[in-house]
């Protein structure tokens, strides 16, 4: 992908990419429009839009919050958490934003990352596929509860 800048999607500033092949943008170049074309997430993504749920992160600060959220059982490598950002940025998921904390509470270096409106229909897209999932598996009796 050739960058070419930020253009404005669904009152969001994105990055704009140029495609240079099928692999980096699909089919037609554009970027996905239905929530469900993204489905379903992997593991990594969907832990990173929940990170981002609440508030602005930097890559640390998204690594500690799916560490915490998940008691340690999940704990990204920087590369999967950096390769995942790339492309969360391509989708339309995340914005790099310019919105920082105060100097003295700051690292200038940091990178900051926010989910966009489509990032957050992505997923509530896939919790609502999730919870299918678990609804049929409690009917098929793999899972506890009432289906």
């Amino acid at each position: 992908m050739t960058w070419r800048g930020t253009v404005t999607w669904r009152g969001e500033k994105i990055p704009h990419f140029a495609c240079l092949n099928y692999s980096q943008c699909g089919y037609n170049g554009h970027m996905h429009e239905d929530p469900a074309s993204l489905l379903p997430l992997p593991s990594a993504t969907f832990h990173i839009l929940m990170a981002l749920a609440t508030e602005d992160r930097h890559g640390y600060a998204i690594i500690q919050d799916i560490e915490q959220r998940t008691e340690g059982a999940l704990r990204l490598s920087a590369g999967t958490l950096y390769r995942s950002i790339q492309r969360m940025l391509e989708q339309g998921l995340l914005v790099e934003t310019n919105d920082r904390p105060a100097p003295e509470l700051d690292d200038e270096r940091r990178r900051y990352y926010r989910i966009t409106p489509f990032g957050t229909k992505v997923a509530r897209a896939e919790a609502s596929r999730l919870h299918e999932l678990v609804r049929m598996a409690r009917a098929s009796g793999f899972a506890p509860g009432r289906a």
